[in-house]
């Protein structure tokens, strides 16, 4: 008889799984032919079997998506999670502080996964007008990304410009598969904790020099939350995009994809000095023109990044 069960934990040789039709946790070994090609991961759905005390995994329920990044070195795709609803986007509003360019990288992640995200500012009980919050929000918003203004330690903070509150979030997340990313140190456990009303206890992430955060865990794992459930990513510093080739980047900032194709030329540079570039022409809706050139100058420094390795890209991907 097989046994439905989704993996919480996936490690090398041994994955936890919470069994669908009641409430049970147990350790499986996985069949060679399930391993063979395949990678398990956190939020899989796959099929038991029991002998004796026993469980193994003996199949791969077919996924819906996929969380990854490809690795060059190896041309494969590197698999962190699979299943997800959402993408949970995390950032804290004061310790580590803000930073437009990795949150706009994780939007660009959830472009090219196909998945639809939310920013949730954390923090807000320490916020002291740092950075025009309020521009940060319509800039994602206009993505057709909603943001929610939280505070994982005292969950009744009001929100104070009127967006998503905490009630809010766990009202979005309602018989959800999310995965949540973040900088270290954003408060990414104590938002899942708080979130779960204090079903579930995570280990805090410590705040490092400089503010940063310090990470402490090396793989995905999928919280249980009651009425939801949240992949955890490993904390990062930062969230490189080098995978991603300089010819398919546009394609993951859907808001200046459509600009870009009305340019005089294919190879525009999107310089304030090229010839028939559509940002310059005056033909942007003047209430979002500020958003857009925003949004602009971050592909073009994410363009930068990975053009100055697209050389090594190229010899790799070949």
């Amino acid at each position: 008889m097989k046994i439905l069960a989704h993996i919480y934990e996936a490690h090398k040789k041994e994955f936890l799984c919470k069994i669908d039709s009641g409430n049970k946790t147990v350790s499986a070994s996985a069949k060679g032919t399930v391993l063979k090609g395949n990678q398990l991961v956190a939020g899989d759905k796959v099929l038991l079997e029991k002998n004796g005390d026993d469980y193994q995994i003996v199949d791969l329920v077919e996924r819906t998506n996929e969380i990854f990044r490809m690795n060059i070195r190896e041309r494969k795709k590197r698999i962190t999670a699979a299943n997800c609803d959402l993408v949970i986007i995390a950032t804290s509003v004061s310790r580590p502080l803000y930073k437009q360019g990795v949150i706009d990288r994780f939007a660009t992640r959830s472009f090219q996964w196909d998945l639809p995200a939310t920013v949730v500012f954390n923090k807000m009980d320490e916020f002291e007008d740092d950075f025009d919050i309020d521009f940060e929000m319509r800039r994602f918003e206009n993505l057709g990304i909603e943001c929610f203004e939280v505070s994982a330690e005292y969950p009744e903070t009001s929100s104070r410009f009127g967006r998503g509150s905490f009630k809010d979030l766990q009202k979005k997340l309602l018989g959800t598969q999310s995965i949540i990313l973040g900088q270290s140190g954003v408060g990414k456990s104590k938002l899942v904790t708080a979130l779960s009303d204090k079903k579930v206890r995570l280990a805090s992430y410590e705040i490092g020099k400089g503010g940063k955060g310090v990470h402490t865990t090396s793989w995905s794992e999928m919280i249980d939350c009651g009425i939801f459930r949240i992949i955890d990513s490993p904390g990062i510093r930062s969230f490189s995009l080098d995978d991603i080739s300089p010819e398919e980047l546009i394609n993951f900032f859907p808001d200046l994809l459509p600009i870009t194709l009305t340019c005089q030329f294919n190879d525009c540079q999107h310089e304030s000095t090229t010839k028939g570039c559509a940002f310059y022409r005056g033909d942007i809706d003047s209430r979002t023109a500020d958003i857009i050139g925003s949004r602009l100058l971050s592909y073009k420094r994410i363009m930068e990044e990975i053009s100055s390795g697209a050389s090594s890209w190229q010899r790799k991907s070949n």
